[in-house]
């Protein structure tokens, strides 16, 4: 099982190295990305049978999670993919499942969890972990209920991380225009009326 390991967190990609190889002999790490543009050239060059990829990481043209997701699905559409991440927000989850990620395991678990998570996705099985099944089920988040579109919910939290509309733009390739309504879209589905309030929302719900 050879894996493409991604984190920006140098201490994480060890610790997750380790834990991977460590009792498994057949398991091996056969390249490690810290941003998503590493990501990118490492798949482009070296063959894998699964990519385990953090959900956030700073830097490069796709710092945005859902964007570095999607374009994953959409040129290695067999490759794979488990997602770690401590993002526990049942929208933002739903859109991860929703561009393709075969596994989704909170960080904090990985330890107990990540065998079983590599297990069940090689075997073509979808890995939940504890903490995500039950963020997904969850009725009482207020946020859980709001269906943010994936693109939505792109320009929503790259706004609220300090990135301008025409930033966001370029970033994801779209006009100017179509962001905006995007983002104006994203507000009026969570009754937020200022842009002042989107970062409160988007750290207080866990979308960043």
């Amino acid at each position: 099982m050879r894996i493409v390991l991604a984190d920006d967190h140098p201490i994480v990609r060890s610790g997750v190295r380790t834990l991977l190889e460590r009792d498994h002999s057949t398991v091996k790490v056969v390249a490690e990305a810290s941003t998503a543009d590493e990501l990118h050239r490492a798949l482009d060059a070296t063959p894998c049978d699964m990519v385990i990829t953090d959900f956030n990481m700073p830097g490069g043209r796709m710092s945005d999670g859902l964007s570095l997701l999607g374009m994953l699905h959409r040129k290695w559409p067999d490759l794979p993919v488990i997602v770690l991440t401590i993002v526990s927000n049942p929208g933002v989850l739903h859109s991860i499942m929703a561009t393709g990620a075969r596994g989704l395991v909170n960080k904090s678990e990985a330890l107990s969890e990540l065998h079983l998570a590599v297990e069940a996705v090689a075997q073509g099985r979808i890995y939940l972990g504890a903490a995500m099944e039950q963020a997904l089920q969850s009725t009482q988040a207020t946020d859980g209920k709001v269906a943010l579109s994936i693109r939505e919910s792109e320009v929503f939290r790259l706004f609220a991380s300090g990135l301008t509309v025409s930033q966001i733009a370029k970033q994801l390739n779209r006009s100017v225009k179509t962001v905006s309504r995007q983002k104006v879209d994203a507000m009026a589905k969570l009754s937020i009326e200022n842009d002042i309030d989107v970062y409160t929302y988007a750290r207080r719900h866990g979308l960043l």
